[in-house]
């Protein structure tokens, strides 16, 4: 009857040692990391081994449920798997403990509040990028080349300027160029 943890970070740039203390203050023998994955993957290096590894008995210990899985449908396949091998789940912030009925049942009602939250938050970036390209705004990565300079080039590769050189003259690389290039020839009227 192991404890077995499980941490995970959706870019590189975040940080895994606040996920790790907690876990390993809870006990855990091992801890497994994903850096850099989407929990909606589910193809996760670190959960795989996790779950190869975990036996009769264990319990499974995440920060948040949210570090599971991202969807309902993902935790409760996950927490379906867990108990067929009669493996237990807690997360440790929403203190959900699936070794018992009333654990269970708030699983069950954190997983939907998670994705619930996850669903808002989705909405809410939309309906602002929304707003802000009703205002004129281009939400993103500003473009590589201006409009100008994409007109330059266009007018230089109808003259016979190569795709390559002109890349090398506006340091960029040569798929950007292409890409301005057909944006410059589908502005035109």
């Amino acid at each position: 009857m192991a404890l077995l943890g499980y941490a995970r970070v959706s870019t590189h740039e975040q940080n895994l040692e606040p996920q790790l203390d907690a876990l390993r203050a809870a006990g855990c023998s091992q801890i497994f990391e994903d850096h850099g994955v989407s929990g909606m993957s589910m193809s996760r290096t670190g959960l795989n081994s996790l779950m190869n590894g975990l036996q009769a008995g264990d319990t499974l210990v995440v920060y948040r449920l949210d570090r599971l899985g991202r969807s309902i449908r993902h935790l409760l396949d996950i927490v379906a798997t867990l108990r067929e091998k009669r493996i237990e789940l807690r997360s440790l912030t929403e203190n959900v403990d699936t070794g018992s009925a009333s654990g269970r049942m708030v699983f069950h009602i954190m997983a939907a509040v998670s994705e619930f939250e996850r669903a808002l938050l989705s909405e809410r970036t939309i309906a602002g990028l929304k707003a802000a390209r009703a205002r004129g705004k281009r939400p993103g990565r500003q473009r590589s080349l201006t409009d100008e300079q994409c007109s330059e080039a266009l007018r230089a590769i109808s003259d016979g300027a190569t795709e390559t050189a002109l890349a090398a003259h506006y340091n960029v690389h040569r798929r950007t160029l292409q890409r301005a290039v057909h944006r410059a020839r589908t502005a035109r009227p």
